[in-house]
């Protein structure tokens, strides 16, 4: 092919495209002033688009309140999102369950270690540091259980729901812009082309239908998964707890012993 059909070539691909970009804002703005029929989706396909809806927006509620919980300090949280979205590896940082322990362990050290005050002082930095590496547990596995795959459920499967639906979307205008075309079809050339061309909407839409669906009707199983994940994060929760007070409870037996 030479180089000036290349460019005729390309040029009736962006002619084509354009036409179909004006057929479907035309099928979309008459829709909306009352003047052209649009095909309306089964009730069962709503109700799962709405459960989709409803998923994604619950669960971008629930990985930032998360997030909130395990990394109070929005400053950190930003920088640890950006560190992540470049796979660079998280910042190792003291809790401050940790920076209280070693000022803790360093005033009883430089208090006097011999003193009750300062021996107390010692112990007690000794369990906050326990205490920052068990939430430092918490928050790993956390974020490895539950955090993990919710924004993997966000990231792909919700992003490519999004997708899948757009492209419905503009199959439904097109299969809606060819009915309207048999409609007003004049001559029996023109019926036969506009009929053969619904056909082929039709078949288009009811591919893309049944994409969609199949998607939507996925969001089950997310479900499934999300409540696993969940149970996960309960558990971390209460492992974190109960040992934080175990370590709580042997400090003050220490502190009343001494």
């Amino acid at each position: 092919m030479s180089s000036m059909e290349k460019v005729n070539e390309n040029m009736k691909k962006i002619a084509g495209q354009a036409g179909t970009f004006f057929t479907r804002a035309k099928q979309y703005t008459e829709e909306k002033l009352g003047s052209a029929e649009k095909t309306e989706l089964d009730a069962h396909f709503e109700n799962l688009q709405q459960r989709a809806d409803r998923t994604r927006i619950w669960t971008e509620k629930i990985v930032g309140r998360t997030e909130a919980v395990l990394q109070p300090n929005p400053n950190l949280r930003v920088e640890d999102f950006f560190n992540s979205k470049l796979d660079r590896r998280p910042k190792e940082r003291e809790t401050n369950y940790e920076l209280l322990g070693m000022a803790m362990i360093e005033s009883g050290n430089d208090l006097g270690p011999g003193t009750q005050y300062g021996a107390s002082l010692v112990k007690c930095g000794t369990t906050q540091k326990k205490l920052g590496q068990l939430e430092k547990d918490l928050v790993q596995t956390s974020i490895t259980n539950y955090m993990a795959p919710l924004r993997n459920f966000l990231e792909t499967d919700m992003k490519t729901i999004l997708k899948e639906k757009k492209i419905l979307e503009t199959k439904r205008l097109d299969l809606d812009a060819c009915k309207s075309k048999v409609r007003k079809a004049k001559s029996a050339e023109g019926q036969r082309t506009a009929e053969a061309d619904l056909r082929l909407a039709q078949n288009e839409f009811d591919r893309q239908y049944e994409i969609t669906k199949l998607l939507l009707e996925g969001v089950g199983s997310a479900h499934s998964n999300h409540l696993r994940c969940l149970q996960d994060f309960i558990e971390a929760q209460q492992n974190f707890f109960t040992q934080s007070q175990a370590a709580l409870a042997d400090l003050q037996k220490q502190l009343g012993s001494s």
